[in-house]
């Protein structure tokens, strides 16, 4: 296949193996192989799901795989040393939304009271001030309230956070390197449970509640056990989630083959999100097989196909709960980067005080729209895609202020520093923790 029309010449390794963890939106991976983008491009590719979230990294790192599926925060954790250290890059972001938030039925049963209502259902977005009183009676009780979340860099953990501290609840703090439990100070105390186990861990009673992606929130709605009670899409409109990551090295190494295989993933999220969504029972079809996520398809359809079921019954139309390619929604944005950014030193995760100029270095180090543009160029000289379908040559990679999150805070990338300072809960300015307490 190398030398083929539209193939990239000079591909530098053409066997590829690339990892991802069970969840709907490692689609552009399984479209890429199943559609024949990658071999379009001339790329031998293997795809093999990974068992955790920290097996995956420590893969990439160490070569075993080429490139990943990604949470987003997990290349600028560990660019940044939250975790395991290594220089990891992004040059193309998976997807847009695409989480939820569950609670166990009882605990539902006692938030429903505290949710306003209308024709006897529950309006949306529902607060986390509708869980206050519960948190609150299970403290004054000397009981811990046990949420889950998928990884401490995780999209779900950051989400999770913005909504409980939105709605008056403290989900606590690290201290690295002595302490990254993230449960310093807490109301609820979170911790990690892999996703495709965040079922079962809640019917156990193990956990009362998590943020996950799918399939697993309306996994818990068909086995009777939760209720989804809030979105990504209604913490914060149209967020990103997952990128696909490599390491510095490897990108350094085999340039070509990486914008081979960027032009192939792009490729993918555009025929995911293709005329309205017409290609997405087929996605769905292709990722209920167990090599890809192995839920059932009604289960997989649930959320894909344009709907999402909080209580059972209560299915409402979310047509991008998951976004693929419309809103620029593959474009790496600095602006995305810094977001995170702020939220890994909001919880204490960056536990000293950053200057503006340095959220922007991390964020350039890690993300690399310049690598997705150049593939963005290929595609469209090739007439596989459109001028108008990318964000302009001018673009700088900032996205305007953003103000449509749960709790109104405006979001500029440009001013983190001022931004930080706009929450009541979270660490701001000079503020750290030492010794389980935040000082000045």
């Amino acid at each position: 296949m190398p030398g083929q029309v539209g193939a990239i010449d000079n591909l530098e390794k053409e066997e590829l193996k690339f990892g991802f963890i069970k969840l709907t939106d490692m689609a552009p991976l399984a479209i890429a192989y199943e559609k024949g983008y990658f071999e379009d491009e001339g790329l031998y590719v293997q795809i093999e799901a990974q068992a955790n979230w920290k097996v995956l990294l420590d893969r990439v790192i160490n070569g075993e795989l080429d490139g990943a599926h990604m949470l987003a925060g997990q290349p600028l954790g560990a660019t940044i040393g939250f975790g395991t250290q290594a220089h990891i890059i992004t040059a193309f972001s998976m997807d847009l939304n695409g989480n939820g938030i569950t609670v166990a039925n009882d605990i539902w049963q006692q938030m429903k009271q505290h949710v306003p209502m209308e024709g006897g259902k529950p309006v949306h977005p529902i607060k986390a001030s509708a869980l206050k009183p519960v948190v609150d009676q299970y403290k004054s009780e000397g009981k811990p309230f046990n949420m889950g979340m998928v990884f401490p860099v995780s999209t779900h953990n950051y989400e999770l956070r913005y909504w409980l501290a939105a709605g008056g609840i403290k989900p606590g703090y690290y201290a690295p390197p002595q302490d990254i439990s993230g449960q310093i100070n807490a109301d609820a105390l979170l911790s990690v449970t892999p996703p495709p186990q965040m079922p079962a861990t809640l019917e156990a009673g193990t956990i009362y509640g998590y943020c996950v992606g799918e399939p697993w929130n309306q996994q818990a709605v068909f086995k009777g056990i939760g209720v989804p009670v809030v979105t990504d899409y209604e913490i914060w409109k149209d967020n990103p989630e997952k990128v696909f990551g490599v390491s510095k090295a490897w990108a350094d190494r085999y340039p070509n083959t990486h914008l081979a295989v960027v032009k192939a993933l792009i490729r993918a999220a555009m025929w995911l999100d293709a005329d309205n969504n017409k290609n997405r029972p087929e996605a769905v079809k292709i990722l209920s097989d167990s090599a890809y996520v192995g839920a059932d398809y009604d289960v997989i359809a649930n959320s894909m196909t344009g709907t999402f079921e909080y209580e059972k019954g209560d299915k409402r139309p979310l047509p991008d709960f998951n976004v693929f390619f419309r809103y620029n929604a593959t474009y790496p944005y600095y602006s995305d980067a810094i977001w995170y950014l702020t939220q890994m030193r909001r919880w204490g995760q960056i536990n000293e005080h950053k200057p503006d100029s340095w959220y922007m270095e991390v964020a350039k180090k890690v993300y690399r729209p310049d690598i997705y543009m150049a593939a963005a160029k290929e595609l469209i000289a090739e007439g596989k895609a459109k001028n108008s379908d990318f964000p302009a040559d001018d673009e700088s990679g900032f996205k305007p202020p953003q103000g449509e999150f749960i709790d109104g805070i405006v979001y500029d990338g440009s001013k983190p520093n001022e931004y930080l300072a706009k929450f009541a809960i979270g660490l701001k300015g000079k503020q750290r923790v030492v010794d389980g307490k935040v000082v000045e």
